[in-house]
């Protein structure tokens, strides 16, 4: 199965690649009890999965060829090599960020309180923005007071010089200009959330198997569940691609195209 769909996940690599926005996100994985690194890479399109050895920056760089586009990511040091002015930072993650703030004491809390007051008014913007109550342009200029008053208080937060909360509103900062991507662009979101549910079915996987023996499954597992991710964002039926695949291979066939229209494919 793993090599009949070399062909199709290799096709979904170029078009996860060569995507204008993309979404990243990581977690653990055991291979023979062995700790490793399990990362998704999703657009629209298409959502491709790899299984390495670490997360760390030499390692997951090569995994996002050219580094074409936007990507949508948490704060994580490892993508550092992706320019930040062609990034946004997932406003999900910082919002349990600031939950962890407000339910400290003292001034800790306080920021942490009007931080979230902030995020609560961004995120009715965006829900009226996607429900058509919003113009973009409408959008844009209520967010850019808000924007302001969000970056004001993140920098009274590291004036303050608060035992585990200064520094990570520092490391906010430094991120600055990743914060508000979504504000000017269209195809955008504020959120990672779209890579966060791609691995959530994987994750579902490792908890139930325990991960994988060796190198031969952890190919089967990354390129089995590529196709299947890829083929349901392209309205396919996952076991009759699967079915086309193993055909093909056996009669010595290119396998079929995952965006081929659905008519076509199977």
């Amino acid at each position: 199965m793993s090599e009949a769909l070399e062909l199709p996940v290799a096709e979904a690599w170029k078009k996860v690649e060569q995507a204008a926005v993309k979404h990243t996100d990581g977690t653990s994985w055991f291979q023979a009890s062995v700790m490793r690194s399990l990362w998704t890479i999703a657009t629209t399109v298409a959502t491709v999965f790899k299984i390495v050895a670490n997360g760390k920056t030499d390692t997951l760089k090569p995994l996002f060829g050219e580094q074409l586009g936007i990507l949508v990511s948490d704060r994580a040091t490892a993508l550092g090599f992706w320019a930040m002015e062609r990034r946004q930072v997932c406003w999900a993650h910082l919002l349990r960020k600031l939950i962890s703030f407000s339910e400290r004491t003292g001034r800790a809390a306080a920021l942490g309180r009007e931080l979230l007051d902030y995020l609560a008014i961004m995120f009715a913007y965006w829900d009226d923005l996607k429900a058509g109550k919003l113009s973009r342009d409408q959008f844009r200029e209520w967010m850019a007071p808000l924007r302001k008053q969000v970056e004001a208080a993140l920098e009274r937060a590291v004036a303050a010089k608060l035992p585990q909360v200064s520094g990570s509103c520092a490391d906010i900062l430094e991120h600055r200009v990743a914060l508000w991507t979504f504000v000017d662009r269209e195809d955008v979101e504020p959120t990672n959330n779209h890579a966060e549910r791609e691995l959530r079915a994987f994750v579902l996987w490792r908890k139930r198997s325990f991960g994988t023996q060796s190198e031969r499954g952890n190919l089967f597992a990354e390129r089995l569940m590529t196709v299947a991710h890829t083929a349901r964002k392209q309205r396919k039926n996952v076991l009759a691609f699967l079915t086309a695949c193993c055909t093909a291979a056996r009669q010595g066939t290119a396998a079929p195209s995952l965006f081929a229209p659905v008519s076509t494919a199977a």
